[in-house]
């Protein structure tokens, strides 16, 4: 009986401390909505109204109305998407070789990739405007997609290495054994078990594309060109900020990342149980 009751104290405990952090979680996002969706006129008032008493679409209309959010919403997913792509690409081929073939350099490689993970980003930021500049890719997607690829190449190919580590190299060398190329047991037989490895770091290059903002800063300045991040930065004045207009956009850009994260949880399951028949 004292067993089975300190399990319930125990889970009890458990459910309102986790009950407690969810809700830490979650209140800024409340807040951030209840913001977008109150009138200008609302947002400061005092005492604070945690459920509106009116709802208004008003920002939502105004971020359309006084900047062309829509073309930053595209400009967002072709480069956030086209870069993660292009990544995924490289890393996997990168990662596949340091994980099976251990070559004069590679120690030196890995070491290589650590390193560039310490170093500030700011630092290169002289030399890599005046590369953008040479190349004449300034205030243009290309410049952002070619320094997102290059600077996360490195991190997504040290994840999927721990991935490819774990997955038995006896599978390529049986599928090589059965007539197939080194690179076709990689496509048909390693890259369907890896699955959940894919969609993490896709998932994890994806968002880090989509949220970045001082590349963005720095390389664009064309207003057909912007990505959401630096449209946001510009509802901060100098002496004002629009917070309901911003509450509408961050709300707005929020959505495609909610929709990839559903999409690849389903994914990564399929890999999980994929992986577990054909291993």
């Amino acid at each position: 009986m004292k067993r089975k009751v300190v399990r319930k104290v125990n889970l009890s405990a458990k459910v309102i401390i986790l009950g407690i952090w969810l809700l830490f979680m979650i209140f800024p996002l409340y807040w951030m909505i209840l913001t977008s969706l109150k009138p200008k006129n609302d947002i400061f008032q005092f005492p604070l109204e945690y459920l509106p008493e009116k709802i208004s679409f008003e920002n939502y209309a105004n971020i359309f109305a006084i900047s062309k959010f829509h073309v930053y919403i595209g400009n967002s997913l072709l480069v956030s998407l086209l870069s993660a792509f292009i990544v995924i690409v490289i890393s996997i081929l990168s990662s596949y070789v340091l994980a099976r073939f251990t070559f004069r350099g590679s120690r030196q490689i890995m070491s290589g990739f650590f390193l560039t993970q310490m170093i500030p980003m700011f630092i290169g930021f002289g030399p890599l405007y005046s590369i953008m500049s040479q190349l004449n890719l300034l205030n243009k997607q290309g410049s952002l997609v070619l320094m997102y690829s290059v600077l996360l190449i490195p991190f997504c190919t040290l994840m999927l290495k721990g991935f490819f580590q774990r997955i038995p190299s006896s599978l390529e060398e049986a599928a090589m054994i059965d007539g197939c190329s080194r690179l076709g047991g990689l496509i048909r037989i390693i890259l369907p078990v890896m699955k959940p490895g894919i969609s993490a770091t896709f998932i994890f290059a994806f968002v880090q594309n989509w949220n970045e903002l001082f590349l963005a800063i720095m390389f664009i300045d064309r207003e057909e060109a912007k990505t959401i991040p630096v449209a946001m930065n510009s509802f901060i004045t100098k002496f004002d900020i629009d917070w309901g207009a911003m509450s509408a956009a961050t709300v707005l850009s929020v959505i495609p990342t909610m929709i990839l994260f559903a999409l690849c949880q389903r994914l990564i399951v399929q890999g999980l149980t994929d992986g577990a028949v054909k291993g």
